[in-house]
């Protein structure tokens, strides 16, 4: 069957990735697009032939006449919930766009609207797709370093406002309108935290199967003139031992391009080894005590349907089978519950017991 998708608001600039993918695939069609602004659409309508039939500024005209199977969600932080609310009544497969929720009671909100549908419910991580994370994924599960006892994040670009959809980069003039973004809106779920943390502690909840620390520590920035944070860490304490998380809006370089220093990615620490798995490189480095000088391994190449969200999800619904790992909404909750731990604990200046 083909299958027929809706991509509906626009905030975050993911649409347009999320969009081209739906284009490629050969079993999907984009039958709608919306959003309350025109403007927003318009690289979209271009790069994928949209018709003006299939352009909608009212969410519910856009379901009710193109009654899709899929809609894509790109809504900003703040609004994730009110938004899966807004398109679960119509009986629609949802795909949400990173991160999971603004905070617990709103990821909680929308499992539970989901449930009630019998729909699947997907939560994108674009760095799921990466085939060194899933190459340091597959090496944990064989055993390869024995038990993960450690997780090293350090994550994030030179910021929200240096790029839009397809990594595209924008001018001097465009960076500087921060206050103009709801990226640099606390009140719309902005901040490196929110923006980026979520991707470290649920791919790190997926290395360690599961597993959620008992508390959590952490520290922001205080940018003079923003009422965001641009950089934040976070360690979290578990049964057996300490993992970093860290968050970082404005590295040296985008790590798509160049890899900044610190490198953007994971080092991932075991019983017997460690795997150093860095966003877009073409191998992981893997330390064991039969090789302690360490040896570099290419990563896996990724086929269809794992190479990205839009294969998995048609994957998923025409297998029946439930979203795994960090785009399961059961994974993301634990990844939430620490996001939230985190931000209470940087609000209160203290380390706070994971939040349940």
């Amino acid at each position: 069957m083909t299958w027929k998708v809706a991509g509906i608001n626009f905030d975050h600039s993911h649409m347009g990735d999320l969009l081209r993918l739906c284009h490629e695939h050969p079993d999907v069609e984009i039958v709608g697009i919306c959003h309350t602004d025109r403007d927003r659409m318009a690289s979209a309508i271009e790069n994928f032939a949209i018709l003006e039939e299939q352009v909608f500024t009212d969410f519910r005209e856009c379901l009710q006449r193109t009654q899709p199977d899929i809609a894509i969600l790109c809504p900003s932080t703040a609004s994730h919930a009110k938004w899966v609310l807004n398109v679960a009544p119509y009986e629609v497969h949802v795909l949400l766009e990173k991160p999971f929720a603004a905070d617990l009671d709103a990821a909680d909100r929308m499992i539970a609207a989901m449930s009630k549908t019998q729909k699947q419910f997907i939560i994108n991580w674009p760095l799921r797709w990466y085939p060194c994370h899933v190459t340091a994924k597959r090496l944990l599960t064989e055993g390869t370093i024995g038990d993960l006892v450690e997780v090293h994040y350090y994550d994030g670009n030179r910021g929200p406002l240096f790029h839009v959809a397809d990594k595209e980069e924008t001018d001097e003039e465009y960076r500087q309108r921060k206050n103009e973004s709801w990226f640099y809106q606390k009140a719309q779920g902005g901040g490196s935290l929110l923006d980026y943390l979520g991707y470290g502690v649920t791919l790190g909840t997926w290395f360690l199967d599961g597993r959620a620390p008992l508390e959590v520590t952490t520290v922001v920035d205080e940018p003079p003139g923003l009422e965001v944070d641009e950089h934040s860490i976070t360690i979290c304490r578990y049964e057996f031992g300490l993992s970093k998380f860290e968050t970082r809006w404005g590295t040296f370089t985008d790590p798509w391009t160049l890899q900044p220093q610190p490198k953007c990615g994971f080092v991932l620490k075991g019983t017997d080894g460690t795997i150093s798995s860095y966003d877009y490189e073409e191998s992981v480095r893997v330390q064991t005590h039969a090789f302690p000088q360490g040896y570099d391994h290419p990563v896996d190449k990724l086929a269809p349907p794992n190479q990205n969200v839009i294969q998995y999800f048609v994957h998923c619904l025409e297998t029946g089978q439930e979203p795994e790992g960090p785009l399961s909404p059961v994974i993301c909750r634990i990844g939430q519950q620490i996001v939230d731990s985190a931000i209470l604990s940087a609000v209160e200046r203290r380390t706070v017991p994971l939040l349940a």
